[in-house]
């Protein structure tokens, strides 16, 4: 069994892991964290006998907030340093062909910005461009995400929001 706390961390007892390992076998369980006392008494087994199983972190309780745990987490984007230094405004604006483009990419990151999620446009950016280097598909567009223009110039969906007429509070409420 897994045990979730409410920062939606997820950590398991030595019972639950053995569960676990019982129905899978091939479980790789190096990604998994024990309790601090299971983890402490797995880890120094395996230090003891078995050097070349790998140890198991402890699950450790957060302090603060779900807001201070979100707020963290949202400048902890892993992408290339160019990424995170990249101008993401400005090489959406340099993608309009017309002035109603400028105005609605102008709008929508008003409110990107008032929502603080320009390094997630920037991961995003990261993301398609990898997606393309690799040749791997992934779908046309989905849900209310697909009302965002800067998503359509971005290339994470392919639905021109200006063509069909959608509100970007759509999605961005």
């Amino acid at each position: 069994m897994i045990n979730y706390d409410k920062f939606g961390q997820t950590y398991c007892t030595q019972d639950d892991l053995c569960s676990i390992l019982y129905k899978n076998p091939e479980q790789d369980i190096s990604k998994f964290l024990l309790t601090q006392e299971d983890s402490d008494l797995y880890n120094k087994s395996v230090n003891k006998y078995h050097n070349q199983i790998p140890t198991i972190d402890a699950y450790k309780l957060l302090d603060g907030s779900i807001e201070d745990f979100d707020e963290f987490n949202q400048t902890q984007w892993d992408m290339p340093d160019e990424y995170k230094e990249f101008d993401i405004c400005a090489w959406l604006l340099e993608q309009c062909k017309h002035e109603a483009e400028v105005q609605r990419v102008g709008e929508e990151l008003l409110l990107y910005q008032e929502k603080n999620l320009f390094d997630l446009l920037k991961f995003l950016k990261y993301f398609v461009d990898e997606l393309r280097e690799n040749n791997i598909v992934w779908g046309v567009g989905r849900g209310s995400s697909v009302a965002s223009f800067v998503l359509y110039l971005i290339g994470v969906h392919k639905i021109n929001s200006i063509y069909y007429d959608l509100e970007i509070n759509e999605f961005l409420r």
